[in-house]
């Protein structure tokens, strides 16, 4: 089995992940739904073997051993993917999402309104949430090419695997694969505060020695913008106070509310005419949403959302709305 083939298809179809399983006929996900190809059902040998030049001897002797690995691969004539090994009831498994070969523009995922936002701030902690594959890394990625661009800045990225390359241009960028450069999230934040960086990037928040470093970060003078897997703006902060001990959580809630810039939370949905677009609530932390959060009243913070259009909030329904008004999406 020829893996190499398989990707040239799944690039040429537009697929956003290619998924092959022993046991199972290889499939592709387009538009946000699985498709079978048109080929025979997938053997444990014929996968192992077809994957085996793409991998390096301690990879593949880990994937055999049963571990759970992830990575990044570069591909010539083909691009960039991630890719996830693991081993299911019938043998092995392998799914590669494909990483976009240029970096998108504010324009072209509309984030112009998101991007001014971030742009006015020198510190703090801003958030991206939303499902798996909902486009975090893309969002972020834009954002922090823009601030590249822009601004002369020293950012580092934690990441797990690195995904979208950064060039230097304006700022100096300097990415960190974590397992590859340092042992984890929590270690290279660590050692980022030494680094002089003005701005770090968390691929994600995912344990509480990470989120307490990125809240200690945001609130000494560094920019910190992180991915976390939630579907809503008011989730998003409830995830980060939620893994502390319930003594720690007043404290939490202050700091998140002296830190916290920027919640966004994205998901994505089938746009008119194919293909998919982002849908967007945003969070301004103004006065009184910090009120709010200190205070442990969550549950108001969607109203405040809903009446705070003129601080460039909004909800999922009315990102929804607005999507639906500009007709790039049909109703659902």
């Amino acid at each position: 089995m020829d893996v190499t083939d398989l990707l040239a298809q799944a690039v040429d179809a537009g697929a956003s992940d290619l998924h092959l399983a022993a046991g199972q006929i290889p499939m592709l996900r387009m538009d946000g739904e699985l498709q079978r190809m048109a080929l025979p059902t997938l053997g444990p040998a014929a996968l192992t073997e077809g994957m085996a030049p793409m991998l390096e001897e301690d990879q593949r002797r880990q994937w055999a051993q049963g571990d759970e690995l992830d990575l990044a691969l570069e591909l010539p004539a083909l691009g960039r993917f991630r890719l996830n090994l693991f081993r299911q009831l019938h043998g092995p498994a392998a799914t590669f999402r494909l990483i976009p070969g240029h970096i998108a523009t504010l324009d072209e995922l509309d984030l112009g309104d998101v991007f001014q936002a971030v742009a006015q701030c020198s510190d703090g902690l801003i958030l991206v949430g939303g499902p798996t594959g909902s486009g975090k890394t893309s969002t972020l990625a834009t954002l922090l090419d823009r601030l590249n661009r822009d601004r002369a800045l020293h950012i580092i990225t934690l990441e797990d695997p690195v995904e979208v390359i950064h060039s230097s241009q304006r700022s100096l960028v300097n990415q960190r694969e974590v397992g590859r450069h340092c042992g984890g999230f929590a270690q290279g934040l660590r050692s980022a505060l030494r680094q002089d960086p003005d701005v770090i990037m968390i691929g994600e928040l995912r344990d509480l020695e990470t989120i307490r470093l990125a809240l200690r970060a945001a609130e000494t003078g560094h920019l910190v913008l992180a991915t976390v897997h939630t579907r809503s703006a008011v989730n998003s902060i409830d995830r980060l106070v939620e893994v502390f001990a319930a003594e720690e959580k007043p404290l939490v809630r202050t700091m998140l509310a002296e830190s916290l810039r920027l919640v966004v939370a994205q998901v994505l949905v089938r746009r008119a005419g194919g293909g998919r677009v982002a849908a967007r609530e945003v969070l301004v932390v103004t006065s009184a949403v910090r009120n709010l959060i200190r205070e442990g009243r969550m549950a108001q913070l969607c109203s405040v959302m809903q009446a705070g259009g003129g601080d460039g909030m909004r909800t999922m329904e009315g990102a929804m709305r607005g999507l639906r008004e500009r007709g790039l999406i049909r109703d659902l």
